[in-house]
């Protein structure tokens, strides 16, 4: 069935706060299966061919409404599964799936406050000035992540963006993401503004994705760790946009 979308402007204040570690986990993916786990209104977005996708792991500090003064704020754990899509008027974004927080305030208050469903989970981190570790659980058993590893000077030599640069800049585009809700035919759309963006690429020893490595969704060989990006102590805001409403979505969409 064909959808018909229309926007509609979710009244939330702009939230400022620091990301303390930001971690994309990102995926190469064979674009004809990546369009089957797409609702209607987004396309994969293509590089060199494949499609792209990924876990974002994301350490939130003083986090706080844009207008309020003070230095102090909320912390939490967040994890987000995306994929790097184009809407039918040529606009890049991302499509987030799913979201996960250590933060019961946020699970909440998502759709409401937070743009986006959030669901729960339990957060495992190991960090040194050398060395990462992070594994994600959900509380409802429909998410695992694991990674670990330790910064590096450049991506692995089979990267679809080639070098660290042409990474960083893909990703620093992609800044509006589009979230499922308890709405199948509303996607809550919510915009990063990096106040300073700089990358690191991660080498990573240990990967693991309980959606990107699910065989039912992802036939064996459609879909290959690509590599890991690290940012760190990024001042920001994120700024709600207008919510996507599509007409013709189909209700089964679950991670």
């Amino acid at each position: 069935m064909e959808s018909h979308c229309y926007l509609e402007l979710m009244i939330v204040p702009a939230i400022r706060g620091v990301i303390a570690r930001r971690l994309l986990i990102n995926y190469r993916i064979d674009p004809s299966h990546l369009s089957k786990v797409l609702p209607d209104p987004f396309e994969p977005l293509l590089v060199d061919g494949y499609g792209v996708g990924g876990i974002c792991l994301i350490r939130l500090t003083g986090i706080k409404p844009a207008t309020l003064p003070g230095s102090w704020g909320l912390t939490s754990e967040n994890g987000a599964h995306r994929i790097a899509v184009r809407l039918a008027d040529g606009t890049e974004a991302v499509y987030i799936p799913r979201r996960d927080t250590d933060s019961r305030l946020n699970t909440l208050l998502g759709g409401r406050l937070f743009p986006g469903a959030h669901h729960h989970a339990r957060f495992s981190i190991l960090e040194t000035h050398d060395r990462m570790s992070i594994r994600v659980r959900g509380d409802d058993g429909k998410t695992r992540v694991e990674v670990s590893g330790k910064p590096t000077g450049a991506l692995p030599p089979r990267s679809v963006f080639g070098d660290t640069q042409t990474a960083s800049n893909f990703f620093e585009r992609g800044s509006l993401g589009y979230s499922d809700t308890s709405d199948p035919a509303r996607f809550d759309a919510l915009e990063l503004k990096a106040l300073n963006w700089s990358v690191t690429p991660l080498e990573v020893d240990h990967v693991f994705s309980s959606f990107f490595e699910d065989p039912e969704r992802f036939p064996r060989g459609s879909v290959e760790f690509d590599d890991a990006l690290l940012m760190q102590n990024i001042d920001h805001e994120w700024r709600a946009q207008e919510s996507l409403y599509c007409s013709g979505v189909p209700e089964a969409r679950s991670v």
